[in-house]
């Protein structure tokens, strides 16, 4: 067991010339980490995230990084179809098609089912599986319209599989974005697109400690066979496998990204 997390992956341009929309990007999250290895592995990106501010400030750090003319940004609140509708045509503009779409975007929170409102449970539900399938359904369109395959990737959660407490809500979003994931595979199947999902267990990042005690945190580490947590790039390192040529025949697959004992 060592809780030293491995050396950086450097790309391999396993995805030069793509075009592609990450949800949910701005920040140090699983997000902004997959928007990088993306531009690392080659492609265009474009991102998105409810949050302006930090959006705008990603959006700079990466064009800093790798160019102006490969990266672009656009706010996006995955529960309003209009903003869902203008991202994606933003995408298909900037790069001509659309070849991968990674839908990040997601809201936790905790709260036991007997206390639980019905406005916490829709929130999570909207944002969740809602603006999954949104954003989903919208990459589809385009898609199956080009006629030029293209490949979808869902961040879904181990919680879809394992009970926690307090995560009823967030737990049964993330089994139905397994569920989507599935369903909407055998569909796109039809016009060569595929569709899979990842299920993180434990990502560090700055927002998981905001929104997370100490002692749940400590607790949750525990069970990860590796004792430590894992960095957002390594979840992003599945992504990018999804989302290239090396996944071909994969489709409706939910990979577990976790160490966690069975």
């Amino acid at each position: 067991m060592t809780s030293t997390p491995p050396p950086y992956v450097p790309g391999h341009q396993l995805l030069a010339g793509r075009s592609a929309v990450v949800t949910a990007a701005a920040g140090a999250g699983i997000g902004g980490a997959t928007a990088r290895r993306l531009l690392e592995e080659g492609a265009s990106v474009v991102i998105s995230d409810a949050h302006a501010r930090r959006l705008k400030e990603s959006e700079a750090e990466l064009a800093a990084e790798f160019g102006a003319d490969r990266v672009a940004a656009l706010p996006c609140d995955v529960t309003d179809e209009t903003q869902v509708a203008a991202l994606f045509d933003l995408a298909e503009e900037r790069g001509g098609r659309l070849d991968i779409v990674v839908n990040n975007a997601g809201l936790g929170g905790t709260s036991d089912l007997v206390d639980m409102t019905d406005a916490q449970w829709d929130k999570v539900l909207d944002v969740t599986l809602n603006g999954t399938m949104r954003c989903t359904r919208a990459a589809l369109r385009r898609m199956k319209a080009a006629g030029e395959g293209g490949v979808v990737v869902n961040n879904a959660s181990v919680v879809g599989w394992r009970a926690q407490k307090g995560q009823a809500h967030y737990a049964a979003a993330k089994a139905g974005v397994m569920a989507l994931t599935r369903c909407a595979a055998l569909e796109a199947a039809d016009f060569g697109v595929r569709v899979n999902a990842v299920s993180p267990s434990l990502a560090m990042h700055p927002h998981l400690v905001k929104v997370t005690t100490p002692e749940l945190l400590e607790e949750l580490t525990s069970r990860e066979a590796f004792g430590r947590y894992a960095e957002p790039w390594e979840v992003a390192n599945v992504i990018v496998f999804l989302a290239s040529g090396y996944s071909s025949y994969l489709t409706g697959e939910v990979l577990s990204v976790s160490s966690q004992h069975a």
